[in-house]
């Protein structure tokens, strides 16, 4: 198996939830909290606390019997095991309504992505600034790639056209990337691909609350 693919996917849930533990722990630390119980972390997370203990296992951080955990050791530690406080240079591939919101997403660069290029297949967009970022033609995407040092793609393309963008950002070497599209996506076995598709997240939800209000919403 490829060292890239080396995350089990049973503890892919965990990762998901560690912003959210991280979010909690820098608010104890900024009231001046030591430490941190897993029963009020299970609360506030609305989980159970032996599976708030499952997950910080995976930080490698134990906690002390009726003390709970040092809030800013298990602050360092989770931010270690997510490579956040690194920075890690990344190019965006299409820069409409999508892409020019995560260009201004401040979250990105408080975690240690910095967007340093963005692409575009529109012509009037090249030679912009979108929140600070210069936007270059997709034609040039392989040629800037080579000279820049980017490990992480974030992808805001139209469906269609989704596979033939990221099989030309494998080619120039792109060893992550982070896709927001709705269709299956195929990379080789050494290359990091996560998927958002917001049409799944919107089903999930419609489907509840049409469970929930039964007849609020038209017909």
């Amino acid at each position: 198996m490829s060292p890239h693919k080396t995350l089990k996917i049973d503890k892919l849930p965990t990762i998901r939830r560690m912003p959210n533990y991280l979010q909690i722990l820098r608010g104890l630390a900024a009231r001046g909290e030591e430490f941190v119980s897993s029963s009020y972390l299970a609360d506030r997370m609305n989980i159970d606390a032996i599976l708030v203990r499952k997950d910080l296992e995976l930080t490698g951080i134990s906690g002390t019997p009726r003390v709970g955990f040092h809030v800013r050791d298990l602050i360092a530690s989770i931010e270690k095991l997510l490579g956040w406080g690194k920075t890690l240079d990344a190019c965006l591939v299409g820069a409409g309504q999508l892409g020019a919101a995560l260009l201004g997403h401040r979250d990105l660069a408080k975690h240690g992505v910095r967007i340093v290029a963005a692409f575009d297949t529109n012509p009037e967009k090249a030679g912009t600034s979108i929140h600070g970022v210069t936007v270059f033609p997709f034609a040039r995407i392989q040629e800037l790639l080579k000279r820049l040092t980017i490990l992480l793609a974030i992808v805001c393309v139209p469906a269609e056209v989704a596979q033939g963008v990221t099989d030309i950002l494998v080619d120039a070497g792109i060893e992550a990337i982070w896709i927001f599209t709705s269709v299956n996506i195929n990379v080789p076995e050494h290359v990091i691909m996560q998927k958002e598709d917001l049409l799944s997240g919107l089903a999930v939800l419609s489907a509840q609350l049409t469970r929930r209000c039964p007849g609020a919403l038209p017909e």
